[in-house]
């Protein structure tokens, strides 16, 4: 064994031991020979010559040199009839459930194509002349947040249409463990279409395997799925995401807390939406006996955020160090408990005849009745258990990368 080969081992054991061990984990680039998709022409070039796509794609979509991969493919002769933008727009620029409007790419002159909105699936005039569409987006491996719903309806309008869908891969900040609530079928939403926990451990090329797989699309119909791994990724490690996903989540801390703080979205408590530490601080004007305060005011990622202009109590979690590969209740449950207004419920009333958006999020209401039963934090994840077991000999069939 020669000297580089030994002290090539070390720093990858090294790399390994802080991916995993670290107290808040380490976003690492260039990991021994780590690719993306996006970043394996060579694999997808030829696949892609001579034919007609679309590219569902947004700012993440890029290469390791920033170049966007809608620019590289144009460079590279590939004919593109459309871009279609999912929630927050092409550019990633649009409000949290705001609608995105159809328009033109001012730097191709590609059409741009919205799927948010009433336009959530591609029609079959909008693939008409299409052979392939192209998937490239940084996802956060959450079930709530709406891009594997996007490649679930793109998937479904390509097996009705016949048109091919290849996914170019990327890592999930969230990949290699499983947690929290598995949906029931009750609840499916576009923040929630799979019988899936809240973190589901897969990437977002896997999970498309999954649900082509499991033949989850509508009327078990299978889509034409080819998928660009990534090479030498790692499912326990963590690496640098090149652009943020969405306007909300900035940074890998907020990333990192996404899964545990995304329940408040339910109830009367600010996950810091119009402040500098979104999904990083959580309060309300009515938790009065928690430390932190903070005032929402509208920002360019909120332009009118949920308790706008009120000054909120409740905590700062920026510095928060412990690595989180599991859900973390505490907050919801503390929130809860501290939470004292005769005059609103902590948990947001939906429109008549809809559940209530916290049970939404969740995926079923049993979340929400065990904490107004007062039921311990263990209490509660002993309830996932069996589904989430259930859930595991699905996911393990599909598992393209090492553990």
């Amino acid at each position: 064994m020669n000297l580089d080969f030994k002290i090539k081992n070390l720093l990858l054991i090294c790399l390994i031991f802080l991916g995993v061990f670290n107290q808040y984990y380490s976003q690492v680039t260039n990991i021994g020979g780590f690719k993306t998709g996006a970043d394996q022409p060579e694999v997808y070039l030829p696949l892609l010559k001579g034919k007609t796509i679309g590219v569902v794609t947004n700012q993440t979509g890029l290469m390791s040199d920033k170049t966007h991969v809608v620019d590289f493919l144009v460079k590279n002769g590939i004919k593109i009839k459309s871009i279609f933008a999912p929630e927050h727009g092409f550019r990633g620029d649009a409000d949290a459930g705001e609608k995105v409007k159809n328009g033109v790419d001012v730097k191709t002159k590609i059409p741009i194509v919205s799927l948010y909105g009433n336009n959530k699936k591609p029609t079959p005039e909008q693939l008409k002349g299409i052979d392939i569409v192209v998937f490239d987006i940084q996802d956060v491996g959450v079930r709530f947040y709406t891009y594997i719903s996007t490649l679930t309806y793109l998937m479904e309008a390509g097996a009705e249409n016949n048109v091919e869908v290849m996914v170019l891969d990327r890592p999930n900040p969230h990949d290699g463990y499983t947690d929290g609530p598995v949906l029931k079928k009750k609840w499916t939403s576009f923040v929630g279409m799979h019988e899936v926990p809240v973190v589901y451990g897969l990437t977002i090329g896997e999970y498309g395997k999954m649900v082509n797989g499991e033949k989850w699309l509508k009327d078990g119909v299978q889509a034409k799925y080819t998928l660009i791994p990534m090479k030498d990724y790692h499912k326990k490690l963590r690496y640098s995401i090149l652009d943020k996903p969405s306007p909300n989540l900035p940074n890998d801390k907020s990333i990192n807390l996404y899964p545990s703080l995304c329940f408040f979205e339910g109830t009367q408590v600010s996950v810091g939406r119009g402040t500098d530490l979104p999904f990083q601080i959580y309060g309300s004007p009515w938790t009065t006996s928690l430390p932190y305060q903070f005032t929402p005011k509208p920002t360019s990622g909120a332009k009118d955020p949920f308790l706008n202009g009120k000054l909120c109590y409740g905590e700062n979690l920026s510095d928060y160090k412990t690595d989180l590969r599991e859900l973390n209740l505490e907050w919801v449950i503390k929130a809860y408990k501290n939470y004292k207004n005769s005059e609103l419920d902590f948990f947001l009333k939906a429109a008549a005849g809809k559940n209530l958006w916290f049970d939404t999020l969740a995926g079923t209401d049993e979340l929400r009745r065990q904490i107004i039963a007062g039921k311990s934090i263990s209490e509660i994840k002993e309830s996932w258990k069996s589904d989430l077991n259930k859930f595991e000999k699905i996911r393990t069939k599909y598992i393209v990368y090492e553990n």
